[in-house]
């Protein structure tokens, strides 16, 4: 109801003559229709008094703080439920849960790799049948390989001080931004975004995480065309990934300068949300901060964060200076934990650290004297706890030949019940102690096998070394 009507028949006190019969008066407020006044004199009928006015104040204003504190109350949950962090690249379909390499295993908000109890334990004997089919996947890129040391570098450009409307950048970079679609077991996997830097060369740049354990990808270009892509390499810890794609005539974006940029610049992004149905979105904003550290699945990376709308699929795309040079790659936003967004905080990659990633991958395929101990696992759940009386801690579904790991006789189906004698769970955890080591440094793994703990201590090795 209107503030200035009562709450007894909506017109007591409206201010306004009053025009309705005696029936519709009745009918408003519930009561009979007082006489009418004879002429001259006022009407009989009043408004409430000063303490009903009151008394309804005080209703409303209580009313009115209850509100906002259940507000606040849902706001809270959902951010104390919220993952915070996610991944931009669209899953095709909802696949089995999949073990994580500890050396950058990206989260990407679909319980990859979390306690999430798909499969009941009670459908198998042994422990190791059952992750063998919990744990159907892994990391490893299988994509056909490119070759490298090719000598090509991505070249920064200072600005030049000649500004474009948004339909010019548009114009100018949006033929070199390509979409991405991944395949694993022959089936769609995921799809997000990528940058041609090099025409000649075909080099696109892209986020790792939309590639990491697919077979294959392809390129689906601006003009509509798809092709084949080849891997160069991908470095999980700083998400950024180099593909080719075997034609020169590509189109290619000019990458600025990062290290220019102001809190409060312009800048736009262009990207393949929610898959091809939308495929060429341009939003814009600003650079809401600079040099954002942000801790992801145990590594930290430092970032642009940015209020332009970005949604999954974005990964992998360009963010754009007013010049229209790419001086980002977007790779993730702030999401709630009911996977709706809070709107305004993305982030990208500065094309400073996709410069320096990119060349050493063109180079060697990988970023050399990057530590990593050489195993692939994931979570053991609640379910398998309890079914086969297992420890809390992170089953390992593989060694890689050459670690050091293989060579103490760490293997296939023990579990890791604590790093350093800090316990873990997660591979977060393991990577958060891992961050601060380097190439060679040791670290103590507490396995649990059959029934008993020990632990094992082993070195680091370079991820470049390991099959």
């Amino acid at each position: 109801m209107a503030d200035n009507m009562s709450p007894y028949s909506g017109a007591w006190y409206s201010g306004q003559p009053e025009q309705r019969s005696a029936s519709a008066w009745y009918q408003a407020g519930g009561r009979p229709t007082p006489p009418p006044p004879p002429p001259g004199q006022p009407s009989l009928r009043r408004g409430p008094t000063e303490q009903q006015r009151r008394r309804h104040h005080r209703t409303k204003v209580a009313s009115l703080c209850l509100c906002t504190v259940l507000l606040c109350a849902a706001a809270a949950l959902a951010v104390w439920r919220s993952g915070l962090l996610r991944r931009f690249n669209d899953l095709a379909q909802s696949r089995a849960v999949y073990g994580y390499d500890f050396d950058g295993g990206f989260d990407y908000g679909y319980d990859f790799g979390s306690d999430t109890d798909t499969l009941p334990a009670d459908e198998y004997e042994d422990f190791r049948e059952y992750f063998a089919n919990y744990y159907t996947g892994s990391n490893e890129i299988k994509m056909p390989k490119a070759p490298t040391g090719t000598g090509v570098t991505l070249s920064l450009r200072a600005q030049r001080g000649e500004d474009l409307t948004l339909q010019e950048i548009y114009d100018k970079v949006s033929p070199a931004v390509v979409g991405i679609t991944t395949y694993m077991e022959g089936e769609e996997y995921a799809w997000g975004t990528g940058v041609v830097f090099d025409s000649g060369a075909g080099y696109i740049v892209t986020n790792t995480h939309i590639i990491q354990g697919c077979e294959r990808a392809q390129v689906i270009l601006s003009d509509g065309r798809t092709l084949d892509a080849l891997l160069v390499g991908a470095d999980e810890n700083s998400d950024i990934a180099v593909i080719q794609v075997e034609d020169q005539t590509l189109p290619a974006a000019e990458f600025g300068r990062s290290v220019s940029l102001r809190v409060g610049d312009e800048v736009a992004a262009i990207g393949n949300p929610l898959g091809q149905a939308y495929t060429g979105t341009m939003t814009n904003g600003i650079i809401s901060a600079i040099d954002r550290n942000v801790t992801y699945d145990g590594h930290t990376m430092t970032l642009l964060q940015t209020n332009a709308a970005l949604n999954e699929g974005n990964s992998g795309g360009p963010l754009i200076n007013t010049e229209g040079q790419v001086i980002g790659i977007t790779n993730m936003k702030i999401m709630s934990g009911f996977y709706t967004t809070v709107e305004g905080i993305g982030f990208a990659i500065p094309s400073s650290v996709v410069k320096q990633i990119a060349d050493q991958l063109i180079e060697n395929g990988v970023v050399p004297g990057e530590p990593t101990i050489g195993i692939v696992a994931g979570t053991v759940s609640t379910d398998a706890m309890e079914r086969y009386d297992l420890p809390s801690g992170l089953y390992v579904t593989e060694v890689s030949e050459g670690s050091d790991a293989k060579e103490k006789g760490l293997r296939e189906g023990d579990v890791i019940t604590a790093v350093n004698g800090t316990e873990v769970t997660t591979v977060a955890q393991v990577n958060v102690i891992k961050e601060a080591m380097e190439v060679g440094d040791a670290i103590t793994l507490t396995v649990w096998r059959d029934g008993e703990s020990f632990d094992l201590e082993i070195k680091l090795v370079d991820k470049g070394d390991i099959q």
